[in-house]
């Protein structure tokens, strides 16, 4: 019944029909993942997509801990004997959180206010009396509490006045008249620490000195630098109303005229408001702001996430690794096709050892005896004078090993490449080596394959996030593992070449599974067949019906297991080569006859038109990777610090970061620019991503360099892109 209820109250809230949403919610109920719902069972979800499913998921999860919530506070007002049936109906058909703590708000055990010591003095009776405002001299009724405690007229009337206070701050309309005026007007102010104000580090926070700006206008970047430089001792933060307005409002509906027990209610309302309701309220809608702009920020880092783990990759290429350094020289890798480390060594081209010669030499008989085929050099320190290094090299080498193969120069990211090399994915992968020999591997296998070898660092450590560590920690890591199962899902993974890591984000599998996996292939050899995972220990028919389909064998005997078509739906394929009198391979390789297929001729009760259109779309292309190609790009020569920058230079650049509030674009200087929002087009732009992408190659022009705050401006107006 209260699946029920949820599936009407979510699909309310996200304007997806009642059905889709009962559909959805009784698969994740049943243990299915996102990824495996959105792929496999359209039918039932009325085709949403991972997004809407995902949001659905969080919904659900939401009011789960509401109803939790909810238990909690019937138990403790039930315990203090003033349940009432229209209390418990209000609860128990309340779902705005907000609402349910107004609610609970006069039940909920506090902490010994001013108002509970008045009321255990016996004022309450006085406060009804000031609140009813029918006594012409409340002195005289004040008089008649005078006792125990209560030293005089003065302290029962203040006593009275911090009950009416409380009761004001409690109020279920009160409250909302407030939130109504927070929600209207409310303003965001920032103001500098005096003391701090000097000191360097607070000089990335000058622009929020002397801020202010409706809060409904602050956007997720500038509210989250505002907690920052709080949160580090240089602002102070403020949110507030017109809180005369407030006032008045409030007064209008607690004072009933100009008299004297009237002035006093006066007082009271106006003390609850300033003491306790706006205080409440500014938590919260800090709170709410906060939530609100972390969102954002986890979506922009989500997104980019995706970008990256989604680049393109090189493929199964016979590549060299190189983590460049001047002092400590360059560590060089050399890796099979498969990413296996074959060779490692240091050279020193570079000063102060300066061994160029010597180097040159280490290099050619590395790329000759290894067969390299590419070459990834990371981009930290020395990047650009090892890649100018590696091409001079590359000039000197002769056919066949060289040019005349084509071997092929990239350079790549170096982020997280240090925190996996000290991690324990690292050790369990090269316990023998050291972590700078562990850092070169990742950056060649990086080149290879993206998603296979980002998987197994911390995405906050990759370096395109938003005030990342500024953000909810717990809904922060939520939604970056599930962008990464979507990613990988989204591509496929080779069974027999994947890492226990990357299989452990498969859909159904997990880390246990993951390495049960990779145990069973150890011992028997490759897998020749999808049915084979029945054999790995523990892995159950509800497991293999979640991974199944996103696990590919290339060169399997029946084609399907390596494309995205569930097992369960061979008989289907199966049935459709048997209708045009082929094989499933001819079915495959002949467009005349896929095309000759109606689908509406095998639609059953448990198939309908949305699995067998993704069918045929996959026979036409089966197993193949959905990521672009990987381009080459080089920098602008001579342009290699900040010094060299000139106001007007146009230069290249790759994009690294994107925000909401622009893009960060790497112009080979050794600090990313950034392209405001405001000039990434001749138009306005919402969201950055709808025109750059990460990994993008951009044309940028300079606009400015601020040394002190070390900021680079960009702009890509009136820049012609190739």
């Amino acid at each position: 019944m209260e699946q029920k209820v949820f599936a009407k109250i979510i699909a309310q809230r996200l304007g997806i029909a009642e059905n889709n949403v009962a559909g959805t919610l009784a698969l994740l109920e049943e243990g299915c993942t996102i990824p495996f719902i959105a792929r496999y069972r359209k039918e039932r979800t009325g085709g949403l997509d991972e997004v809407k499913i995902a949001a659905i998921s969080d919904q659900f999860d939401k009011l789960k801990e509401m109803a939790k919530r909810k238990e909690t506070i019937v138990k403790t007002i039930t315990e203090l004997e003033k349940m009432t049936p229209e209390l418990q109906q209000r609860i128990d058909q309340c779902w705005e959180a907000t609402e349910l703590e107004d609610i609970y708000l006069p039940y909920r055990p506090k902490r010994r206010t001013r108002a509970q010591v008045a009321r255990e003095q016996g004022l309450e009776p006085l406060a009804k009396i000031l609140l009813q405002q029918r006594e012409r001299d409340p002195e005289a009724a004040a008089a008649r509490f005078v006792v125990g405690e209560v030293s005089d007229v003065a302290a029962a009337i203040k006593g009275a006045q911090d009950i009416i206070a409380e009761q004001v701050s409690e109020d279920e309309r009160s409250r909302q008249q407030v939130r109504g005026a927070f929600r209207r007007q409310a303003v965001i102010t920032s103001k500098v620490v005096k003391a701090k104000a000097d000191s360097d580090e607070a000089q990335k926070y000058r622009d929020y000195f002397d801020w202010h700006e409706p809060l409904k206008r602050c956007s997720s970047h500038r509210l989250l630098a505002m907690r920052r430089g709080e949160a580090e001792g240089v602002l102070r933060v403020t949110i507030t109303p017109d809180d005369e307005e407030c006032v008045e409002r409030l007064q209008r509906h607690y004072v009933y005229g100009n008299t004297p027990c009237g002035r006093l209610v006066e007082e009271a309302v106006e003390d609850g408001y300033k003491r306790l309701l706006k205080p409440s309220i500014e938590t919260e809608f800090g709170n709410l702001s906060k939530e609100q702009a972390d969102d954002e920020a986890i979506r922009v880092f989500a997104e980019n996430l995706r970008q990256l783990l989604l680049s393109a990759p090189l493929g199964q290429k016979r590549v060299m690794g190189i983590d460049p350094g001047f002092r400590t020289g360059c560590k060089v890798v050399c890796l099979d096709a498969q990413g296996n480390l074959l060779h490692h060594e240091a050279i020193f081209p570079h000063p102060p050892v300066n061994h160029r010669m010597q180097a040159t030499v280490h290099v050619q008989q590395m790329i000759e005896q290894y067969h390299i085929e590419a070459i990834a050099i990371g981009n930290g320190t020395a990047s650009r004078e090892t890649r100018a290094f590696v091409e001079d090299t590359l000039k000197t080498l002769s056919s066949p090993a060289g040019e005349g193969l084509g071997v092929r120069l990239f350079v790549v990211s170096e982020d997280g490449a240090s925190v996996y090399s000290a991690s324990k994915v690292a050790r369990d992968e090269f316990p023998d080596e050291d972590v700078t020999v562990r850092g070169a591997v990742s950056i060649g296998r990086r080149l290879m394959d993206p998603l296979a070898e980002l998987v197994k660092i911390d995405p906050k450590s990759i370096g395109v996030g938003q005030y990342q560590h500024d953000v909810d920690q717990t809904k922060l890591k939520q939604q970056l593992d599930q962008t990464v199962m979507s990613c990988v899902n989204s591509v496929g993974v080779n069974l027999n070449t994947a890492s226990q890591h990357l299989l452990q984000y498969v859909s159904g599998l997990g880390p246990a599974l993951a390495k049960n996996i990779v145990d069973y292939r150890r011992e028997n050899g490759a897998f020749t067949s999808r049915a084979q995972l029945k054999k790995v220990p523990r892995l159950g028919p509800a497991a293999f019906e979640q991974c199944a389909g996103f696990l590919r064998i290339p060169g399997a005997r029946n084609p399907l297991d390596n494309s995205a078509v569930h097992p369960e739906r061979y008989a289907v394929v199966e049935q459709m080569a048997k209708d045009q009198g082929c094989s499933i391979v001819d079915l495959i390789n002949n467009k005349e006859k896929r095309q000759a297929i109606k689908p509406e001729n095998y639609v059953t009760k448990d198939v309908g038109l949305p699995t067998l259109t993704d069918i045929l779309k996959e026979l036409e292309k089966p197993g193949r990777d959905p990521r672009e190609q990987i381009e080459e790009f080089r920098f602008a020569e001579g342009i290699e610090s900040v010094d060299d920058l000139v106001e007007g230079m146009e230069l290249p650049g790759i994009v690294t970061n994107i925000t909401a509030f622009g893009a960060f674009v790497d112009i080979g200087v050794h600090q990313d620019g950034l392209v405001h929002i405001s000039q990434l087009a001749n138009k306005y732009v919402k969201d950055p991503n709808t025109v750059v992408k990460l990994h993008q190659h951009v044309r940028v022009r300079v606009l400015e360099v601020d040394q002190r705050r070390h900021r680079i401006s960009l702009t890509m107006k009136g820049v012609e892109q190739s």
